[in-house]
């Protein structure tokens, strides 16, 4: 008599096996081209956009398959905007005391330019009156102070240009400790704006 829960040792059973494992292939093989596909209309590759941004949105459209259909869904992205460059203003020299000297005719100049620099975290002196007057404003120091004295004149907006070692010649007769000398013209005054060192 035959067992019912024994299987069948013959052919037909090997080959449903055989079939059931053919067609499990196929489906897996059927599924993978179509996420291939469904992932290449979801995420199309897109071109690079030249440098410094787009100024309008870009649209990419799928294209239609060879029987003429059409691509499906459409993808739209906006435009990026411009690069912006941000500067640091410069950074305050601690431990170089700066004096600062009004030769602009203005009263005030001196006290103004003396706060706007502690402010911005530099060691600063009292200030005083130059014995002249002068057109336009000047950066002195002295030996081993130059860098200083150049970050010093970028913090105030003038060039380095106006920077230059402390003689008996400047404005001023005696600087006492200070290391630096500002002294104050009209440029200063009127167009001159001093600015705060970041972090202080």
């Amino acid at each position: 008599m035959d067992d019912p829960s024994q299987p069948e040792t013959g052919a037909p059973g090997a080959q449903g096996q055989r079939l059931a494992l053919d067609r499990a292939v196929i489906l897996l093989g059927l599924f993978i081209i179509a996420t291939v596909l469904l992932v290449g209309r979801i995420q199309p590759t897109s071109t690079a956009a030249p440098s410094g941004g787009s100024s309008a949105p870009t649209t990419t459209v799928p294209q239609g398959d060879a029987g003429g259909n059409g691509g499906g869904a459409t993808t739209t992205t906006a435009p990026r905007p411009p690069t912006t460059t941000t500067t640091t203003a410069p950074k305050a020299v601690p431990n170089v005391p700066v004096m600062v000297a009004n030769a602009s005719g203005t009263p005030g100049a001196a006290a103004t330019v003396t706060n706007r620099l502690q402010l911005g975290g530099w060691t600063v002196l009292t200030p005083v009156n130059a014995s002249t007057h002068v057109t336009s404003s000047s950066v002195y120091y002295v030996q081993g102070q130059k860098s200083a004295a150049i970050t010093l004149a970028s913090s105030l907006g003038l060039p380095s240009s106006v920077v230059a070692p402390y003689t008996t010649a400047a404005p001023v007769s005696s600087i006492g400790t200070a290391e630096l000398l500002v002294v104050v013209g009209p440029d200063l005054v009127s167009g001159g704006t001093p600015t705060t060192a970041a972090g202080n």
